[in-house]
């Protein structure tokens, strides 16, 4: 009794196909990385409490091709003094607005509101309440005014100045980690 032995052989077309689906496949890849989401991961303590250090996020690029920022949104953009420097902030002004801040309060005059209205903020802790008050600052066209959470610690539009719209990367879309805290648009608020 003799056994016979079988040879694996590939062909040429097999290990191309092989290597053109990889390609595709680390192509496909970087295009999410570059132009759909971004992992980002959160360093210091101006988005506390509803951020801590070493959040892992998600951050959609698209959105905001296609929308526009609301009031609310938590975003992450580029420094406009150095835009290879990412902050995360929320967006409390839109463009057209004046956003008025006096005695840790935020109030928005628009047209819809010519008196103005204060922003009921309860994503923010009494304790990180604080910071630069007392100003009034108008935003133009394609201008944004963004805040961190904690008010006390947090460099912002009240320390250099409106968002520029071209600023903008993108808004959180998902916090992955830490586990506990997984959810699906982390931190967004919406107004009355």
């Amino acid at each position: 009794m003799t056994d016979s032995v079988m040879e694996k052989t590939s062909s040429p077309d097999a290990e191309r196909s092989l290597f053109g689906y990889a390609v595709f496949a680390i192509c496909f890849a970087l295009f999410i990385r570059f132009f759909v989401a971004t992992p980002y991961i959160v360093s210091g303590a101006s988005m506390e409490n509803t951020f801590q250090n070493h959040d892992y996020l998600i951050v959609d690029r698209v959105t905001y091709d296609v929308s526009t920022p609301h009031r609310g949104d938590v975003i992450v953009f580029g420094l406009p003094q150095e835009p290879s420097r990412d902050l995360i902030k929320r967006v409390i002004g839109l463009p057209g607005e004046t956003v008025s801040l006096a005695n840790n309060t935020v109030s928005i005059i628009n047209s819809e509101h010519p008196e103005g209205f204060t922003l009921s903020e309860p994503y923010l802790d009494a304790q990180n309440i604080g910071g630069s008050t007392g100003m009034k600052i108008p935003l133009g066209k394609d201008e944004y005014f963004v805040l961190g959470d904690n008010r006390k610690v947090s460099a912002d539009s009240r320390l250099w100045g409106t968002l520029p719209r071209k600023d903008i990367i993108g808004r959180v879309l998902v916090r992955l980690f830490p586990f506990n805290t997984i959810n699906l648009l982390p931190g967004e608020a919406r107004y009355n």
